[in-house]
């Protein structure tokens, strides 16, 4: 017990390192997001009608997306939810650069009611490694 006292510092930058490595996966367990892979997505899209949503910004999107994928870019999601209202009861996949966005833009429609929401891991950059077509 003397040793921890002695190395309170030390213990309190372990939780903190533990704390930043474990807090984002934690985080979506509780919130109820998956990472799905580009793999998933035609499944998910054709058997449960999933429905793709971009959340980068208007400039990205247009210079190529996901096909059949909804802009809804993420600085204006909380205001521009009603655009996803009527599919509160689908599978919702979210998509931007690389996945971080998306997974801010989940947790954002989680706190809204929004129970069926996947990222998708590696977002449209993994789509386009995978030489998958796009739209513009």
């Amino acid at each position: 017990m003397q040793f921890v006292i002695d190395n309170w510092l030390l213990f309190l930058a372990l939780a903190i390192i533990l704390a930043l490595l474990l807090g984002e996966p934690l985080k979506r367990k509780m919130l109820n997001i998956d990472m799905i892979s580009v793999a998933d997505v035609p499944r998910l899209t054709g058997h449960d009608n999933a429905v793709l949503v971009d959340v980068r910004e208007d400039k990205e999107y247009k210079a190529g997306h996901i096909p059949d994928a909804l802009s809804v870019p993420l600085s204006g999601l909380s205001k521009n939810i009603s655009k996803l209202e009527k599919y509160k009861n689908k599978p919702l996949i979210l998509s931007c650069r690389t996945h971080n966005r998306s997974l801010r833009a989940a947790t954002i429609l989680s706190r809204q009611g929004f129970e069926d929401l996947k990222v998708l891991h590696g977002g449209f950059m993994a789509w386009q490694k995978e030489n998958l077509p796009i739209e513009k």
